[in-house]
């Protein structure tokens, strides 16, 4: 039979108020919380969870809304955020996108469902610039990328800075016909694109950009046609390493000599690109800085409601590798 709390009460010898303020982390004594664990521990009783949340505005979970879930970038960061969670006592949900704005508004309304404490969102360009916070009735952190106006905590790269220096490096190592690839649903793909064009007027050069859905198989169909073009760069950036990696499929298919032909360069370290010959040049997020940095930001939201939005923006490292090798 299933043991309920008056279950509880009774072996405790106290009143089911007591019970439910000493598993809720209400005003009680150190000895009479003890008295009732021992009771939860002996009669197994496991607190019904749903009808909590009912009764609570919130409850100690946080949401994760990530874009797609399948990029190492944000396998990590996820993991860094449950890190932090885990020793605050709060538990994740994690939801995938798919950079589709209907399942990013769906999700949301699954954490007003959940009565989730707060959320962290790597959201859309479009859901981002949209967002109010104060319609959802829960704080958000955004990651990785951020809307227009400053309506919610948020933590970056310096995306700018980021292309930038990798356009500089390719200049540094003599390549001069340099294209990029830039994912075109989010903030992210805007920034570095405008980091890379900067970087490119500044050298006196044109500036030749093509943005696509940011998936592998989108940057590996764009390139094989690019590559046959009179146009086709001798160096190409990546905004991110799922484009990278569909970059580096497409030059493989296609037998072009990396970097003799094509110089290769992105971002997102992931173990692929040290592997890959002659190894991918690219810029290091720092990934566990970016989900510790969103949980922390997330619990000092929850404990200063009206403080200002803040935005924290962090700096990536420049890994430079053979696929960005000095031209002869």
């Amino acid at each position: 039979m299933t043991t309920s709390i008056k279950d509880v009460a009774l072996l405790a010898g106290v009143s089911v108020a007591t019970v439910s303020r000493a598993l809720g982390n209400g005003p009680v004594s150190p000895a009479l919380r003890a008295k009732v664990e021992a009771a939860v521990a002996q009669c197994g009783y496991r607190p019904n969870l749903s009808a909590r949340r009912l009764r609570s505005q919130h409850t100690r979970t946080v949401g994760l809304i990530v874009s797609d879930i399948c990029n190492p970038f944000f396998t990590a960061v996820g993991r860094a955020v449950e890190d932090v969670a885990y020793r605050a006592g709060m538990r994740v949900i994690l939801c995938n996108t798919d950079e589709n704005p209907n399942k990013e508004a769906m999700y949301l309304r699954l954490m007003q469902e959940e009565r989730v404490s707060g959320v962290i969102f790597a959201a859309t360009r479009a859901t981002a610039d949209a967002l109010d916070t104060t319609e959802l009735g829960f704080p958000v952190v955004m990651i990785d990328r951020a809307g227009a106006a400053a309506r919610c905590d948020a933590v970056l790269l310096d995306n700018r800075l980021a292309a930038a220096q990798l356009v500089e490096h390719l200049l540094e190592r003599g390549y001069r016909r340099i294209g990029g690839l830039f994912g075109n649903t989010s903030s992210t793909g805007a920034e570095r694109h405008a980091g890379f064009a900067e970087a490119l007027r500044r050298a006196g050069l044109p500036v030749a950009a093509r943005f696509v859905a940011p998936s592998a198989a989108a940057a590996q169909a764009e390139l094989a046609a690019w590559l046959q073009e009179e146009t086709a760069p001798e160096a190409l950036v990546a905004s991110n390493g799922l484009l990278l990696l569909g970059a580096a499929k497409a030059v493989r298919a296609a037998g072009v000599a990396v970097p003799q032909r094509l110089a290769l360069a992105g971002f997102d370290n992931d173990s692929w690109t040290e592997l890959a010959e002659p190894g991918m040049t690219v810029i290091e997020q720092p990934v566990d800085e970016i989900g510790r940095v969103a949980m922390e930001m997330l619990l000092e939201r929850l404990r200063q409601p009206e403080r200002p939005p803040r935005k924290v923006v962090l700096a990536g490292r420049l890994v430079a590798r053979g696929s960005s090798r000095a031209r002869a």
